[in-house]
């Protein structure tokens, strides 16, 4: 998952005697023809978002690059595995000598390798996690939240939207031992208030757990009418699983880190998921609703060419997409300015970035002082084969 663009011993020299090299100097990880950039993501699981994003990036070095520099995408295998992402962060930084990070995967990761960076003075951007408290500044002062609904807004939607239907729902919640599940649960707790003790039974996992089967049973006992499932596409799929087996029909809310109707639904079992409920913020490539729409035949158009060997049907492609299309604008803004204080400014200066597998509405906006550049989603239902969008755009800021 790594690319490099050679110069000729003409075009070094070339740089070598230019006036540019002593400005270049100020620059970290970036010459007079490149840009280069790191990330950490998982071969397995979430790999089809570095894949994507190395992808994007090819594409774009074929036509120029950005501002006449190529982006030279180091994209490595951290087993998602946090002592891991900090090692190959790392070596990102310290041999590779990257400009910025981006796009890491995990909230725990991106949690590991936060104050190292910081004290390097290396961004962190579009961080691949939707956990809110990398929009904190006095914590995260060079980070953003990825291109993404954060989780604790997302959570706060699925309460409002139960308690509407009930007022006096029980909740059961399947979440993550860290910061990706307790977000969840800091959303309902946002909702809920100080019923949030008596209304919410919660269990949890390690992401090292062969099965959850036993936290399914527990919460089915606990008699909640209204189940969420904070978990990744594994753990996900298995909830969905062992609650259809068990019988239990409470109105069911899944991550949108785990819609995914390939890797999620279809292992779980396409009826056990139907009338299930979610969010989404971007385009589903299979949803018929886009059939014609231009920003869904230009992404078909760059997966086919630039990563042939993907499943189409997986739509964190689509968001590895608007995320490096989100670095781009950024990188584009910059000019030649390739600071890390002005790679910083623009990330922070955001307005109504429209991206074309975003849902229509849906736009890129940052400040100095909201590092979240997507706040809003809309609900949709599974229907045992694809997922129905309705209602209208939603935020849970």
């Amino acid at each position: 998952m790594r690319f490099v663009t050679r110069l000729g011993a003409l075009s070094a020299l070339a740089v070598l005697t230019s006036p540019w090299a002593s400005i270049a100097a100020e620059m970290r990880g970036v010459t007079a023809t490149k840009i280069r950039i790191g990330q950490t993501m998982p071969v397995s699981a979430f790999g089809a978002l570095g894949k994507g994003e190395v992808g994007y990036f090819r594409m774009l070095n074929e036509r120029g690059g950005i501002n006449g520099r190529k982006v030279n995408l180091i994209s490595l295998d951290d087993s998602y595995a946090p002592p891991k992402t900090v090692e190959q962060t790392r070596r990102l930084v310290e041999s590779d000598e990257v400009a910025l990070i981006f796009s890491s995967i995990g909230t725990a990761h991106n949690t590991a390798i936060a104050k190292y960076l910081q004290a390097r003075n290396i961004p962190q951007l579009f961080i691949g996690s939707g956990a809110l408290k990398f929009a904190d500044l006095t914590q995260y002062p060079q980070a953003t939240l990825g291109v993404q609904g954060p989780f604790r807004y997302e959570a706060r939607l699925y309460a409002r939207y139960a308690l509407a239907k009930n007022p006096n729902a029980k909740f059961a919640v399947i979440s993550q031992n860290d910061d990706f599940g307790r977000d969840y649960l800091l959303g309902l707790k946002d909702v809920l208030g100080e019923k949030y003790d008596s209304r919410v039974t919660g269990a949890t996992y390690e992401i090292s757990d062969p099965t959850i089967d036993s936290q399914i049973v527990k919460l089915k006992a606990s008699g909640a009418d209204v189940f969420v499932i904070a978990a990744t596409p594994k753990f996900a799929a298995q909830s969905i699983r062992k609650a259809y087996e068990l019988g239990w029909r409470p109105m069911t809310f899944l991550s949108n880190v785990a819609v995914w109707v390939s890797t999620v639904m279809e292992p779980a079992g396409l009826e056990a998921g139907i009338g299930i409920l979610s969010t989404a913020y971007v385009k589903d490539p299979d949803d018929p609703a886009w059939k014609d729409d231009s920003g869904v035949k230009g992404w078909r158009e760059f997966m086919t060419k630039y990563v042939p060997e993907a499943d189409q049907h997986d739509t964190n492609y689509v968001n590895s997409y608007n995320s490096a299309m989100a670095l781009e604008a950024v990188l584009k803004a910059c000019g030649d300015d390739l600071s890390t204080e002005n790679i910083l400014k623009q990330a922070y200066s955001i307005h109504d970035l429209e991206l074309p597998m975003l849902l229509p509405g849906i736009k890129i906006n940052t400040s100095p002082t909201d590092h979240v550049p997507v706040d809003q989603m809309q609900f949709m239902r599974f229907n045992g084969k694809t997922w129905e969008r309705f209602g209208e755009l939603q935020t849970g800021n």
